[in-house]
C-alpha cells in the first residue's frame, strides 16, 4: 500500500505554518457588548498531511489554551479536523471545503449553543487569507430559525522568523 501524497489542499493548509499574534472581537449575542481577546498561535506541520495549531490567549477575565488539527481526506473530498480548548469540555469535529476562489476554508462543526442548556447546533469557522502574513477567521453560529449569527472575528498576523 502506497502512503498518501500531499495534495493541493494539504499545501493550502501548510501555508498556515508559522508564529502568529492573535486578536479577536467577540459578541456572544447581539445584545451583549463586544469583548476583546489577544494571544499567540504556533502552527506546525505533522508530516505533509496535517497541521497542528496551538494557541494561547486571554480575555479580560480568563486565559484559554487551544489546539486545532486540520487535514484533508481525499477519499471524503473534505477537510477534516478537531478543536479543543482548555475552558470547554466539547470536542469539536470539523468538516469543510475551500471556497471556489481558494481564498477561504469553510469549516463546520456541531457544538453546544450559547443557551447553556446543552442543545447542539451548527457552527461555521471561515478562514480567509487577507495576504500571506494576515489571515482572518470569522465565526458564526446557526440560530434555531436557520439564520447565521456572526459572533467572533479573529485576525492572525504572521511574526517574522528569527534567524
Amino acid at each position: 500500500m502506497q502512503p498518501p501524497h500531499a495534495t493541493a489542499e494539504h499545501r493550502w493548509l501548510q501555508r498556515l505554518t508559522g508564529h502568529w499574534t492573535v486578536s479577536s472581537e467577540c459578541r456572544m449575542s447581539p445584545d451583549d457588548p463586544p469583548f476583546q481577546c489577544t494571544g499567540t498561535e504556533v502552527v506546525r506541520t505533522l508530516g505533509e498531511l496535517w497541521i497542528l495549531a496551538e494557541g494561547t490567549g486571554s480575555t479580560p477575565d480568563i486565559g484559554c489554551d487551544s489546539v486545532m488539527t486540520l487535514g484533508y481526506d481525499p477519499e471524503q473530498r473534505a477537510f477534516t479536523g478537531t478543536f479543543v480548548g482548555s475552558k470547554m469540555t466539547h470536542l469539536w469535529l470539523y468538516r469543510g471545503q475551500l471556497s471556489a476562489d481558494g481564498q477561504q476554508l469553510i469549516l463546520e462543526a456541531e457544538g453546544p449553543d450559547f443557551s447553556g442548556t446543552g442543545t447542539l447546533t451548527t457552527f461555521r469557522d471561515i478562514i480567509q487569507w487577507m495576504n500571506e502574513n494576515h489571515r482572518r477567521m470569522t465565526s458564526l453560529v446557526q440560530n434555531p430559525d436557520g439564520q447565521w449569527q456572526h459572533f467572533m472575528t479573529t485576525d492572525y498576523l504572521r511574526q517574522p522568523t528569527a534567524f
